[in-house]
């Protein structure tokens, strides 16, 4: 297992930008397949981005592609999300979380199900 802690939420304007960070314990850490996950008031949570175990790869949901960037540090064991441009419609409660299937390949297909760790979530809240 693995505990996540994020941090790094806040208010910020529309346009501006915030680093969201994301520590992990247990000394499994560069094992994991890592994503971002979100949530607004009254909507589902849903997938933000996901890195690869050696941060080679990355995937993102279309409505962050070129905004966002994920990034990890595996001797650090922490995740982080670069969030520029921001805009009212981020606004929500930023997870992060871990595929703790060692053996799931980065390109095999995956549901929000699959990620079996996860923090206890930091605030972003982007005012027009």
């Amino acid at each position: 297992q693995v505990q996540l802690v994020e941090s790094g939420g806040g208010l910020v304007q529309t346009g501006g930008a915030l680093r969201l960070s994301c520590v992990a314990s247990g000394s499994t850490f560069r094992g994991f397949v890592m994503g971002w996950f979100r949530q607004a008031p009254g909507k589902a949570r849903e997938f933000v981005a996901a890195i690869s175990r050696s941060g080679g790869g990355t995937n993102y949901a279309d409505s962050v592609k070129g905004r966002f960037t994920i990034s990890r540090d595996n001797v650090k064991k922490m995740l982080y999300l670069q969030m520029n441009s921001l805009k009212p419609e981020d606004t929500a409660v930023y997870y992060c979380a871990a595929d703790l299937d060692v053996g799931r390949a980065w390109a095999a297909p995956r549901q929000m199900a699959d990620f079996g760790s996860w923090g206890q979530g930091t605030q972003v809240t982007v005012s027009s």
